[in-house]
This record gives C-alpha cells, sequence and structure tokens, in this order.
C-alpha cells in the first residue's frame, strides 16, 4: 500500500482503539491537572449573571437558557432576539444539550423543526435543513462543507443557532436549506461580563457499547500588563466501540477561546479547535428489498472469484478483465435506459471478455437468513480519519455612541481520509481563509432604533481532492460472512492510482455587503441588504492520477452574483409579531472536498443562486416564559442546470414549521415542534430522468435477485411529474415533544419524543421504510459540586430505519439504527 499524503496509515478497528487506549488517561491526566490550576468558584455564572441583570433562576434552573429572549447575530448579524428575527430559526442551548444528553446532530431533530437528517453513510457531519443538505458556520463564519467527512463535534458548544433557509447576504454565498451555526464555549458568561473567579469542570461518561468519553473545561479572569483577560480551554477524549461490527470512534478534541481588552475601546476574541478523528462510514445493509426491511429476510449467497493474483483484493484490472460489472439498462437485452427493460435473459445471455457463455454477475451458494442490525457494510481495515482545525481572531473596536468596527479573520482547513472495502474511497485536503471587516453604526432616537452595516470581506479556499467510485459493487459481500477476497476492492488510495477524480486548485471570493435595520417605534421593523460577490476559481485535473484520461485537463473562470434581502415585521398588541422575508442568495457549487469540478468551470455553471419567500408570526408571552412561532415558505434554486448530488442539490422546498417553547415554572420546561415538509429535485423533474443505481425492488422483470447482486447494475430514473421528483428519505410530518423537570432536591427528569412519517429509501419509490416513534428519556441528580446523569436513547427499543444517500444507492441500501442504549456521566464542578 502507498500513502503519499501524510495521512496515517489504515488500520483496523481494534488497532486503532488499542493505540488510543495508551494515551487516553495521560491526556486525562494533563486535563486534571490543568483544573487544578483553578480556584473554587461554584455557582459563578449565576452569580455573575444577576449582576449582568439576567434572571438566575428562572434562566439557569427553569428554562435551560432554552428561551429566545437573548440578542444572537447569526441570522442577519444585528443583535436581535429570535423573537424580533423576521426568520424562522431555533437556538440549542448549552443547557440544552447536557440536560437532554445530545451527542450528535442527530439527537438536535428533537429541538428545532425543519431539521432532519438522511444517513450520510453514517456519519453526523451536517443537518439537512428543509430537506437539503445544511451548512456549518463557527462563530457566524462558514466553514468547509462537511456532509459525512467527520462527526461535527456537539460538546463543545456554548449554543447551536439553527437558521432555516439561505443565510443572510452579510454572510457571504450559501446554500438553500439553511445552517447551524455552532458558538463555542466562551470565557464570558450569558450577559457578557466575565466571570469574577476562576471556574470548571471534569466529566466521565460511559454507556452501551463500551463508550468512554472524557471532558475537561476551565475558564476563568486573569490579567495581562494590566488589562482584563478572560480564556476558556475544552478537552475531549472519546475511545468508543460501536453496536455495528467493525467500528469504533476515538477522537481528541481541543478547543480554546480568549478575550482581551487592550483599552477601554479596543478588544481581541480570538481562539480555535482542533479535532482529530478516527473512525468508519456506515453504508448500512446491502442486497435491500422490502422484506429485508419488514422481516428481516435477508438475501445470503457469495460473489465468484476474480483475484487472480492472489493478494486478496480486486483490482480495477481485475474486473475489466471479465466483463462489465455495471451493466447500463437493458441493452444488452434489447432494452433500454430503464429498469424495466432489464429481464433474465440480461444476465443468462452474459458472455465474458473472452466471448464465452459466463454470467460473472451471479452469486453462489444462495439462500436466505434473518440478518442482524450489527452486520452492515463496514469492513475490518475501513477507515475514516479526519484532523479539522479551525481558528479565528477578532478586533473589535467600539468607542460607544452607537459605532463599531470590527475585523474577523478566520481558518477552517481538514484533511481527510475515507476507504471502504465495497469499493469507494477519497481524500481531501483542503483550507479556507476569510477576512471580513464588518462596520457598524446604530441611531436612536423618538422615531427609532436604526442599524446599518457595510462590510468588505475576502475568502480563499484551495483544494487538493480525489475519489475513487467506478468499481462501487455493494452487493459482492455476504453481510453474513464479512469480506473475502471476493468481494474487497483494491483501492485508489491504497495504490495511488486509478482515481475517478483527482483534482486541484482555488477560488477566490471578493465580496461587498450592506445592510440595514430600520426598527420604527410604532412597530415596524424593516431588514433590508444586499451583497456583490466577484469569484474567480481555477481547476486542475491530474491526468497521471486518473483511470481515463480527461476531456479538459484545466479551467478558470470568473462569476458575479447578486444577493439581496427584504424583510418587514410588525409588533402587534399581546406580544405578536407577524413577519414577512424575501430573499435571494447566491451559492458555489462545490463538492464534499471543497472542490470545484473542471467541466463546470469550463461551462461556465458553477455559480448558483436560490430565492426564499416566508411568511411567519411569532410571540414572547406570559413575562417571556412562553415563545411560538409559526412560518411557512417557498423556497427554490433558480439555476438548476447543475448541482452537486452530495453536498448542493438544485431543489424547491414548500413547508411549515411550528415551535412552541414554555417554562411553565422555575422547575419544568416543555418544548413542542412540527414540521411539513415536501422537497422536489429540480434537476431531475427538468431532465425527466435521474441516474441512479437500480436495486432488487426495481428490476421487477428480473425473477432472481442472485442472478447480478456480483455488480451493480445502473440507469437511469423516470421523472414523469412533481411527485415522482419529491426528495426520498425525508418525512413529510415530523412532530417532537420534549420535557424537563428539576426538583428543588437536585433531582432533575428529562425526556423527549419524535414522531417520523414513512419513507420512501429511495428516488425510486421502491422501497418504503416504517414510520416510528423514537424516545429518548433522562434522570440525573445534582448534589454540592457533583452532578450525575443518565440517558437512554430509544427507550422503547423502536426498529427503524435511516435513507442512506436517496438520489443515487436509496434503492440498494439503508442504515438500520441503533437499539436502545444507554449512557451514564459523572460530573464534577468546581
Amino acid at each position: 500500500m502507498t500513502k503519499d499524503r501524510n495521512f496515517d496509515a489504515p488500520v483496523g478497528a481494534a488497532a486503532q482503539r488499542s493505540r488510543l487506549r495508551k494515551s487516553f488517561f495521560a491526556i486525562a491526566a494533563g486535563l486534571l491537572s490543568c483544573t487544578a490550576m483553578t480556584s473554587p468558584a461554584w455557582a459563578q455564572d449565576a452569580t455573575a449573571a444577576d449582576e449582568s441583570g439576567q434572571d438566575s433562576e428562572i434562566v439557569v434552573t427553569g428554562a435551560l437558557d432554552a428561551l429566545p429572549v437573548q440578542d444572537v447575530g447569526s441570522v442577519f448579524g444585528f443583535d436581535k432576539t429570535l423573537v424580533e428575527t423576521p426568520r424562522s430559526a431555533s437556538t440549542i442551548s448549552e443547557e440544552q444539550i447536557e440536560r437532554f444528553g445530545i451527542t450528535d446532530i442527530y439527537d438536535l431533530v428533537a429541538q428545532a423543526p425543519g431539521t432532519f437528517t438522511n444517513s450520510f453513510f453514517g456519519v453526523g457531519g451536517a443537518l439537512d435543513i428543509r430537506g437539503t443538505p445544511g451548512e456549518v458556520y463557527f462563530r457566524g463564519v462558514r466553514r468547509l462543507d462537511n456532509p459525512g467527512n467527520y462527526p461535527t463535534p456537539i460538546g463543545a458548544s456554548d449554543r447551536i443557532d439553527i437558521v432555516r433557509g439561505p443565510a443572510s447576504p452579510i454572510f457571504g454565498p450559501s446554500k438553500t436549506g439553511g445552517y447551524m451555526n455552532f458558538v463555542p464555549k466562551s470565557a464570558r458568561v450569558k450577559g457578557g461580563a466575565l466571570l469574577s473567579n476562576p471556574e470548571g469542570e471534569i466529566s466521565y461518561t460511559t454507556g452501551s457499547w463500551d463508550r468512554n468519553v472524557l471532558k475537561a473545561q476551565v475558564r476563568g479572569p486573569a490579567k495581562i500588563l494590566g488589562s482584563e483577560f478572560g480564556y476558556n480551554l475544552y478537552a475531549e477524549v472519546e475511545d468508543s466501540g460501536s453496536y455495528y461490527r467493525n467500528m469504533s470512534t476515538n477522537q481528541t478534541i481541543l478547543q480554546g477561546s480568549f478575550d482581551n481588552r487592550l483599552t477601554d475601546t479596543v478588544r481581541i476574541e480570538f481562539g480555535g479547535m482542533y479535532q482529530k478523528y478516527s473512525g468508519q462510514q456506515n453504508g448500512g445493509w446491502n442486497r435491500l428489498t422490502q422484506d429485508l426491511v419488514d422481516n428481516g429476510t435477508y438475501i445470503t449467497g457469495t460473489a465468484k472469484p476474480l483475484d487472480t493474483s492472489g493478494d486478496g483484493q480486486i483490482s480495477p484490472a481485475e474486473f475489466n478483465a471479465v466483463g462489465a460489472f455495471s451493466p447500463f439498462g437493458g441493452f444488452g437485452c434489447g432494452g433500454n435506459v430503464f429498469a424495466s427493460s432489464i429481464t433474465d435473459a440480461c444476465f443468462n445471455n452474459l458472455k465474458d471478455a473472452n466471448g464465452r457463455p459466463n454470467n460473472y454477475l451471479a452469486l453462489e451458494n444462495t439462500g436466505t437468513t434473518k440478518l442482524s442490525r450489527k452486520n452492515v457494510l463496514t469492513g475490518k481495515n475501513d477507515v475514516l480519519n479526519n484532523k479539522a482545525t479551525t481558528g479565528y481572531f477578532d478586533i473589535i473596536f467600539d468607542p460607544g455612541d452607537g459605532f463599531e468596527l470590527k475585523n474577523q479573520l478566520f481558518y477552517d482547513g481538514f484533511k481527510n481520509l475515507n476507504e471502504n472495502a465495497y469499493g469507494f474511497s477519497q481524500f481531501h485536503d483542503s483550507w479556507v481563509i476569510e477576512d471580513k471587516i464588518v462596520l457598524s453604526k446604530t441611531f436612536e432616537n423618538t422615531v427609532g432604533k436604526f442599524s446599518f452595516q457595510l462590510s468588505p470581506s475576502i475568502r480563499y479556499t484551495k483544494f487538493l481532492h480525489g475519489d475513487d467510485f467506478n468499481f462501487e459493487y455493494f452487493h459482492r459481500v455476504d453481510l453474513t460472512q464479512g469480506y473475502t477476497a471476493l468481494s474487497d476492492r483494491l483501492l485508489s488510495t491504497e495504490c495511488d492510482c486509478d482515481f475517478a477524480n483527482y483534482l486541484k486548485g482555488s477560488y477566490t471570493d471578493l465580496g461587498f455587503a450592506a445592510l440595514t435595520d430600520l426598527d420604527f417605534a410604532f412597530g415596524l421593523d424593516l431588514v433590508l441588504g444586499a451583497r456583490y460577490d466577484t469569484i474567480h476559481a481555477k481547476s486542475r485535473n491530474v491526468p497521471a492520477k486518473l483511470r481515463v484520461a480527461p476531456t479538459i485537463v484545466s479551467a478558470s473562470d470568473t462569476e458575479g452574483a447578486w444577493s439581496w434581502t427584504a424583510s418587514a415585521s410588525y409588533k402587534l398588541p399581546f406580544g405578536l409579531i407577524p413577519y414577512v422575508t424575501a430573499s435571494q442568495q447566491s451559492t458555489v457549487v462545490a463538492g464534499q472536498g471543497a472542490e470545484i469540478d473542471v467541466g463546470n468551470l469550463a461551462g461556465e455553471s458553477w455559480v448558483a443562486a436560490s430565492k426564499l419567500y416566508e411568511a411567519g408570526i411569532k410571540g414572547s408571552f406570559l413575562d417571556d416564559t412562553l415563545y411560538a412561532a409559526l412560518s411557512v415558505y417557498k423556497q427554490k434554486r433558480t439555476d438548476f442546470n447543475v448541482q452537486s448530488i452530495t453536498v448542493n442539490q438544485a431543489v424547491e422546498t414548500k413547508g411549515l414549521e411550528a415551535e412552541v417553547r414554555w417554562s411553565v415554572n422555575k422547575h419544568l420546561l416543555i418544548t413542542g415542534a412540527y414540521s411539513r415538509t415536501n422537497v422536489y429535485n429540480l434537476t431531475a423533474l427538468k431532465e425527466g430522468t435521474l441516474f441512479s443505481f437500480f436495486g432488487i425492488e426495481d428490476l421487477k422483470n428480473v425473477s432472481d435477485p442472485t442472478l447480478y447482486l456480483g455488480g451493480q447494475p445502473i440507469g437511469l430514473l423516470l421523472i414523469t411529474d412533481k411527485e415522482a421528483s419529491k426528495r426520498a428519505g425525508i418525512p413529510e410530518n415530523l412532530y417532537s415533544l420534549t420535557a424537563s423537570y428539576q426538583f428543588d432536591n437536585g433531582i432533575a427528569l428529562s425526556g423527549s419524543v419524535v414522531k417520523v412519517d414513512s419513507v420512501y429509501s429511495g428516488q425510486s419509490q421502491a422501497v418504503k421504510l416504517p414510520a416510528y416513534t423514537l424516545v429518548d428519556l433522562g434522570a440525573s441528580y445534582e448534589k454540592d459540586n457533583w452532578l450525575f446523569r443518565v440517558v437512554v436513547k430509544n427507550a422503547t427499543n423502536e426498529r427503524y430505519f435511516r435513507a442512506n444517500f436517496t438520489e443515487l444507492f436509496g434503492s440498494t441500501i439503508v442504515l438500520p439504527e441503533r437499539p436502545r442504549s444507554f449512557q451514564a456521566s459523572v460530573v464534577y464542578k468546581f
């Protein structure tokens, strides 16, 4: 095996875990030694909050800081509360994350409407928001796309904002669906003041399937050359097993944030996060049928030998020496591009490369059995390794009188290696750096409060990306046996050869935005803004690394793009605020590794736009203890001639979102949400077809699926109307309810319920996944400086599934979700 990109060599899950355990307790000791530098300051957070004018009893104890009554800048850039913001958005606080045991992005579905995520090979990188892959922001700046490169860390967050719909022009080009904005833990408390004394905590979490997570945090004030200085240091180390075969999670997360007031008018904020992750993707079950979903009945059988070299892996050359393992449509038996034309004759009359009759696609020793949910496509040597580094440095000049000048410098980069024995591999080595100046001025008088922002920015992205998908045969492996020389692929990242794509390049975005918030005293509030981006990109194929010589070696292009937004809201009596919003947002159509396709550049079709129309009503009642919001919307890509099927689809979404949060008293918090979502693939609708892998249920005219499961028939799905273009895997109706009760004696109970409609697993609408109701329960006890918490996930042991990459693979594979599990934590605060 050849490795030339400074990635860790691929090793098995057991070896990875053994290696990490050697450093696990050493790191733990280091974290504990950090805490020794602090002095006891129990309950300082609540005290500081009191000093800043906030009600610590209600906010901290009762509402878990879940009520949207604090200023956020993650939607438009202005410090408006979510009640006042004329867009559909939700905030999940650190207290909610802790109380409900939220450990990955899938858990966020119970806390916010409009969110649901199909499986991206089992990796929780980003939420699907309004039915399409969303983005991830860090402190209001867009990170590199992460659909499934690594799990986005949750525990290092002070707050997670979920904004539905494209971003405001002030934040630059973005995708259609929406984004998550992660606000890291900081040295300041909710009111913005520095702590008066150091404080910290350390926790250990164990649980089902050998879960082991150690966390520590230290934060406090300091003085540097006589100026105020605040710090927050966070570390997390995980060494966990998995319910699924051949899977584990090993990761280290380090995060720091620092505040320093240099003068009375100048302060700096800087910090960053480092995440090293080692795990595996999870393709789920192969050989998908309705009977497999309903009853667990699995088709067994082994593929025919192809490994002529005897090295235990099948190379592309060994596949090609035999014949076409990806037969397109039914042309081999007089048919066409559609699945209906494929018959038994297509396979029974196959001839190998020497012209001899040979159905080399057929399985041998076939039968059926019941399949465990533990047995998935992950192989013993599969790896998903990622190193991500994020950093920021802000300088804020605030002389008072409503004027502020801020310079934000931001960096985000990752190195990623992904290898899967069934036949897919890829790597990314990409990074982005952005510098943005925001000039703000606020005027306030008897007429109202009027805020203005001007923001020039420059963003530079550099990418190196390669992947290998031309010999991706999910069905060759019998999941009851695991990978052997009959099914294990020689991957491009292993030989550093035969890539399907190998791209390097960069793009630079020069942008200028202007935004205003006109908040009149009589109740009317107008938010207006516009932006223009000039984006220059270049991309180059590397022919020496490719299996097939490219048609176009390199290309470059420069595009200009306008974005704008216009919103109006009005404060009615009784706390009601109706609003309307219309906006257009540009988007750069890049891939999973931030790469831009050479063909798209040559065709000048790599920058597109989306439009949003939204109307809603919000309200805060009962002294801001009850919040309710209702919105209806329609959003679509206005240019759907190009799309990245993995991360930036051309879709239209129509829907309704409702949310209620009620802090009944200092003990009880209740939240509820409802989403109605219909999302359509516009590219498929326009063209009338969509390329797809054909699944067993698609091939209605083949009597025996074992005739072809050694390969992968492919072709086009017929998209005759809008209903046929509807994106699979996303439930039309989704309901959620959460509750938390805090007793005076330190005991707290929590629970969440999510009810999900049945969905089709793939675009062909051949296999239907059942509806389900997911229940999570939790209990905790707090005494002095100690906190003990137990969370039960999937408490009713519901059997349910998640669709996987529905446009391409939805009818061929599906992810069986995990049964009941628990996690238990012990936390010491000081």
